[in-house]
């Protein structure tokens, strides 16, 4: 039998000399050596007593023996979980008590937290900046190849929590077919080959920064300078020898911030892409004119991967999202009907394909009210398609406002917004109201330290929008809260304002 995940992404590299990761440090793994220390720790993982189908929980920091603790997961038949670093203790029982792991990897420094809060099923082993967490120093003295365990297309790879911005966190089962569909997409699409140099700077505990970012990379053999984190300065530096780049619309507003950001200093670049957050018109504009190139934003979600993408030979739109992946169905919906919708018409997409996930771990309920028998997944994001098929987001569904029997749409608000004097960008969202069910709420962030002028802001959205749209209130703030992938929490805003 064979192992569908590995032996596509990590079993072809076994004798491959060529450069696989560069670190912050100059450091250079090749491909070879890479596979080598992922058997190293598949041995490490058996001899710690996971057995195929257990689950492996890491909240550790960015390091590539975090990135081949994936791959050993697969290696041995676990299922890889990963958490953001930024999870406090009391989030972390959550996550451990529902996912009963056989193992939890953390950093060296949190280990004694987290061995309080671990049934005593589980084994508690750490990693570390300063390698000597027991889990890397147990690996250096295991044999570099390793007995790799048969797992079928739909035996899971990786259990993902979605971010719980708008209630409990759900666990994503994602399938080894799942993840290997969607790289194999991605990689022909976007034409990714093992003639480019990926800049990584983002976190890998996400389906971005994990699977888009290292799953495209591994199945094309394309090499990857591995960021610990996200620097301009860093960046800037490494543009000249590399191909791609994939961030959250914060690099790029960042990387225009900076005047060394040039025509001549992308010269090399094939490709930069956005994603996991809505890139602002703005700064796609701006983008162009500086570098020449246009940003490719595409659409994805934790419990799909990616759904959508701007073609990356055709035109990028601006504000949209691009069409289906091949091999991806979506359709726009009503919401209240589950009908298929006119083109032109607001409605929630729903996908189908290989991509989607297996429903949510011990969470048979809501699995039903989310994945429907036909295998037509409801994602929650309010959308407009064009007869074309290009893809629109309008919002969330639970981010829509409902005033006085309206319906609201917060996306069209902010895009008037964002386009005013002193308006760095802006967040739209309701709050209960006695009379017309919700009121309508924006928060502004001003431009290059200038505060709008409210009266100047609330006039110009009277004359372009329906009165039942117009803000109620507006207020300034210093920044929009955001989660660790850029997207902002409206719900953060509510209960801020309501407080």
């Amino acid at each position: 039998m064979t192992n569908t995940l590995y032996d596509a992404l990590f079993a072809p590299h076994a004798a491959a000399s060529g450069v696989f990761l560069t670190l912050d440090d100059g450091t250079e793994l090749s491909y070879s050596g890479f596979v080598g220390r992922v058997a190293q720790l598949a041995h490490v993982l058996v001899n710690a007593g996971v057995k195929p189908g257990d689950r492996v929980v890491v909240q550790a920091p960015k390091l590539v023996d975090t990135i081949a603790l994936y791959g050993a997961a697969v290696q041995c038949g676990a299922v890889y979980l990963p958490l953001n670093t930024a999870y406090t203790q009391s989030e972390l029982s959550y996550f451990i008590e529902d996912a009963a792991p056989a193992l939890v990897v953390c950093d060296v420094s949190s280990a004694d937290k987290i061995a309080s809060i671990c049934p005593t099923s589980a084994k508690v082993m750490t990693l570390s900046t300063q390698n000597n967490g027991s889990l890397s120093q147990a690996a250096d003295t295991e044999p570099t190849t390793f007995e790799t365990v048969p797992r079928a297309p739909d035996d899971l790879a990786a259990l993902l929590y979605t971010s719980g911005t708008t209630g409990r966190s759900k666990g994503a089962m994602l399938s080894h077919k799942n993840l290997l569909s969607n790289a194999m997409s991605l990689s022909d699409l976007w034409q990714i080959t093992g003639q480019d140099r990926l800049i990584h700077a983002l976190p890998i505990f996400h389906t971005h920064g994990l699977f888009v970012a290292m799953n495209t990379a591994l199945l094309s053999g394309a090499q990857v300078r591995f960021m610990a984190a996200f620097s301009v300065d860093a960046i800037l530096s490494e543009i000249p020898a590399s191909t791609l780049l994939m961030g959250v619309p914060t690099f790029y507003t960042r990387l225009l911030g900076d005047p060394r950001m040039t025509r001549e200093l992308v010269a090399t670049m094939r490709l930069f892409i956005s994603g996991s957050a809505p890139l602002l018109t703005e700064t796609h504009t701006e983008f162009e004119e500086r570098t020449g190139h246009r940003i490719l934003e595409r659409y994805g979600m934790t419990e799909t991967n990616m759904i959508t993408s701007n073609p990356y030979e055709g035109e990028r739109l601006a504000g949209t999202v691009g069409y289906a992946l091949p091999g991806t169905e979506v359709v726009i919906t009503n919401p209240e009907t589950g009908d298929a919708l006119a083109y032109g018409e607001i409605g929630m997409i729903e996908v189908r394909g290989d991509n989607v996930f297996q429903g949510y771990w011990n969470m048979p309920e809501k699995t039903a009210e989310e994945l429907r028998e036909n295998g037509f997944f409801l994602t929650g994001d309010l959308a407009i398609q064009s007869e074309d098929g290009r893809i629109s987001i309008v919002g969330r569904a639970k981010d829509l406002i409902i005033s006085g029997g309206y319906n609201i749409y917060p996306k069209e608000i902010e895009d008037v917004l964002n386009d005013l004097p002193g308006v760095e960008e802006s967040a739209v969202f309701g709050v209960p109201h006695a009379d017309f069910g919700e009121s309508v709420i924006a928060t502004l962030v001003a431009s290059h330290d200038t505060a709008p002028d409210i009266d100047a802001v609330r006039a110009a959205v009277e004359t372009t929008l329906a009165r039942f749209k117009h803000p109620r209130v507006y207020q300034i703030a210093a920044a929009l809260p955001r989660n660790t992938m850029g997207k902002v929490q409206k719900n953060v805003l509510r209960a801020e304002y309501e407080a």
